[in-house]
């Protein structure tokens, strides 16, 4: 959905941003096609998925299941492994420190399933790369939140402030429905997950938008009247979540985007085993400890793959509209 989002290619805004996990413009052209960089750990093309298959000459009945990851050495996979274990299934976890590389290997046939990305993210590579990658499972939500060192409460931002922005396009786009959400700006037509500063309609808005780079928000603070930080860029930042001005509701229709997706390739969509998998992970004591690595930022969501997939279908369409 672990990585540190945000992080990766820095020094370009155009390059796709990882989707935000629990830890813890541009132009509208789709993020997961902008680059493809560097190397996974481990080596795609030195695995095969299992497909729910016993490991050959292993002497178990299990099914084993690959999945891509990019935060494998998180807890909450040890937990996850040995409940699947005790359910006869048997998880290999690949991991990815480049995560453009994680949708191409499961469409390849490389991976069972992977984890590590929302329904914005996925939109974006199925239209650039013509896949049908498909969401079986939800995971979690991670607001994002508008905060201030300045002021205490989001009714102080004065008129003409001044919030900076993250500058890569999917978490610019949501930061300006964030402060459209707060009252503080006006999109054209409501905007949508490819919103610019250019849709902003300046005339009906409070604030005025500063793109900067995702992990420059937090420095930015003492410049600013606020700032619109990702939740890994928080943490590190010792930004107090509780303390946040205003974020994103994780149960709104609003943040449905943004739901981190357990994906699999669309002719595995009902396969059985891939479906025990997303209840092993949705159990509650790997949620627990999902929420906990995340500092309780980290919002479990449970949807119906049926809906997963209209909302994808959804986010798609508005993808092509504007390629």
């Amino acid at each position: 959905m672990f990585e540190t989002p945000g992080s990766v290619g820095q020094d370009d805004p155009n390059r796709p941003q990882l989707p935000p996990r629990p830890r813890s413009g541009t132009s509208r052209r789709t993020v997961a096609g902008l680059a493809v960089l560097g190397l996974v750990v481990g080596g795609v093309g030195g695995f095969a998925a299992g497909r729910g298959t016993a490991p050959s000459g292993s002497g178990e009945s299990l099914r084993t299941v690959t999945i891509g990851v990019t935060d494998a050495d998180q807890d909450y996979w040890t937990t996850f492994k040995q409940l699947a274990r005790d359910n006869g299934i048997r998880i290999k976890t690949v991991n990815f420190q480049d995560y453009t590389q994680a949708n191409p290997a499961l469409a390849q046939g490389q991976l069972d399933l992977n984890l590590f990305q929302h329904l914005v993210f996925l939109a974006n590579y199925n239209v650039s790369s013509h896949q049908s990658l498909t969401p079986i499972g939800s995971t979690y939500v991670v607001p994002l939140s508008l905060y201030s060192s300045k002021y205490q409460k989001l009714q102080q931002i004065p008129a003409g402030g001044k919030v900076a922005i993250p500058n890569d396009p999917t978490n610019q786009a949501r930061a300006l429905l964030v402060l459209q959400s707060a009252g503080l700006l006006k999109l054209k037509n409501g905007g949508n997950v490819l919103s610019t500063p250019a849709d902003i309609d300046k005339s009906a808005s409070k604030v005025s938008v500063t793109p900067v780079d995702a992990a420059q928000t937090v420095t930015s603070l003492s410049s600013v009247d606020g700032a619109v930080v990702n939740n890994n860029f928080a943490l590190d930042g010792k930004l107090d979540p509780s303390k946040a001005l205003f974020s994103d509701d994780p149960k709104s229709a609003q943040s449905e985007p943004y739901i981190n997706v357990i994906v699999a390739r669309a002719q595995d969509k009902d396969n059985p085993t891939y479906a025990e998998v997303v209840k092993l992970y949705q159990d509650p004591r790997v949620q627990k400890q999902v929420i906990a690595e995340s500092k309780g930022t980290s919002v479990s969501v449970v949807k119906p793959a049926a809906d997963l997939q209209k909302i994808l279908a959804g986010l798609q369409k508005t993808v092509e509209a504007s390629s």
